[in-house]
């Protein structure tokens, strides 16, 4: 197969918004959501052709909801999964459908790019004061009745939301390691183009000696993004949404959309409540996040995903001295492969903490490190 790529030799990091998957008034079936993501992959296969080294990271709160629906009512046949392992189902569920359907039109460009999907870890600090106060509703509704009976039996921790029932709420930590980062670089500078971290990341904190250990959190999936951009030296993050821009004095008749604007200009429109939280301020915040580092973010439909980084289309979030911060990023983690196949990695300036030290990090509650062999012993009755 003959490529056509243009060479440009730059990477961009893309997040998927929600309607990439699934559109408002959609039930979730699996053809409602392929034929979503097929339309959204002729998009991003058409960034690729143009020479952009993509990396694409998605949302699953909605996957994620229903398997946890699925988990309450099949509760006394089947036992349910904790939230960790529903997010690494929605990793592989998405990203088999965001792998297949961008493989399908990568072929019909003639573009031999290979398209591969990491279960991402992600993790989390035990500390985070998140775990203090859980905030994020998840899965089905109930009513207060259940809701006090699994708060004591379980210790979940329950809330009443708007009106319709009450749901669990967990921490939203935010991510401070992508786990298998190297393995991605690594990818990422052998042509792969790379679906990893979806829904933020499957949520971990590491106990003992660096030990890794699943958390029912919910991390931010932009946050998320921009953490992987940094860690990527990507020189673009492109997160789509439902709306072509970010708006000032959105939905008044002062509503003003942004183009270009640098970092300063942001964040003073950020600090002025422009952008709510929950919806376009986490998008903004991550955004700003990646700029301080030197990179260049883009806020744009899904509908303009080239125009958007050609510069027509968006909110483009720019460094004020671009040229001057750009080495800032984590540019050199890689480097450029010689002619064989050695990558010679730039030394982490995160030191591995020593079993010593890690032993002695508290752990708060509601961030339960499990010892992985105690467990395994436990369920087989003290065989193991």
């Amino acid at each position: 197969m003959t490529e056509t790529r243009k060479k440009t030799r730059k990477t961009v990091v893309v997040a998927l918004g929600g309607n990439a998957i699934l559109q408002p008034g959609q039930v979730g079936t699996f053809e409602e959501q392929l034929f979503n993501i097929d339309g959204a992959m002729r998009r991003i296969a058409a960034l690729v052709e143009n020479g952009w080294r993509v990396v694409l990271t998605h949302g699953n709160g909605p996957q994620v909801g229903n398997l946890l629906i699925q988990n309450a009512l099949a509760a006394k046949t089947v036992a349910p999964m904790p939230m960790d392992v529903c997010g690494a189902e929605s990793q592989g569920q998405i990203g088999y459908m965001l792998e297949q359907a961008l493989q399908n039109h990568l072929r019909m460009r003639r573009l031999p790019v290979p398209v591969v999907t990491v279960l991402t870890q992600v993790a989390v600090s035990a500390k985070d004061k998140a775990f203090e106060s859980p905030s994020k509703p998840v899965g089905p509704f109930y009513s207060q009745a259940e809701a006090k009976k699994m708060m004591l039996e379980e210790g979940l921790a329950m809330r009443e939301d708007a009106g319709r029932g009450w749901r669990r709420v967990v921490p939203s930590p935010e991510p401070v390691e992508i786990v298998p980062i190297e393995a991605i670089v690594d990818m990422i500078r052998d042509g792969i183009c790379v679906v990893c971290s979806g829904g933020g990341g499957i949520p971990v904190v590491r106990g003992k000696g660096g030990a890794l250990s699943g958390v029912d959190a919910v991390i931010d999936k932009d946050l998320a993004a921009a953490l992987l951009a940094k860690e990527v030296a990507a020189d673009a993050l492109l997160i789509l949404t439902d709306v072509p821009q970010a708006y000032i004095n959105y939905n008044t008749p002062e509503q003003k959309a942004l183009g270009t604007v640098d970092l300063t200009e942001m964040q003073a429109y950020a600090a002025a409540g422009h952008f709510k939280a929950g919806s376009m301020g986490s998008k903004v915040a991550a955004c700003m996040t990646f700029v301080q580092a030197g990179g260049t973010a883009v806020i744009a439909s899904l509908t303009e995903v080239v125009q958007a980084m050609a510069g027509e289309a968006g909110t483009r979030i720019v460094p004020e001295a671009a040229a001057g911060k750009k080495s800032k990023r984590a540019a050199g983690r890689v480097a450029k492969k010689s002619s064989g196949k050695t990558h010679v990695k730039k030394a982490d300036s995160r030191k591995a903490p020593t079993e010593k030290a890690a032993t002695k990090k508290a752990v708060r509650p509601g961030a339960t490190v499990i010892d992985i062999s105690e467990a395994r012993r436990r369920a087989s009755g003290g065989r193991a």
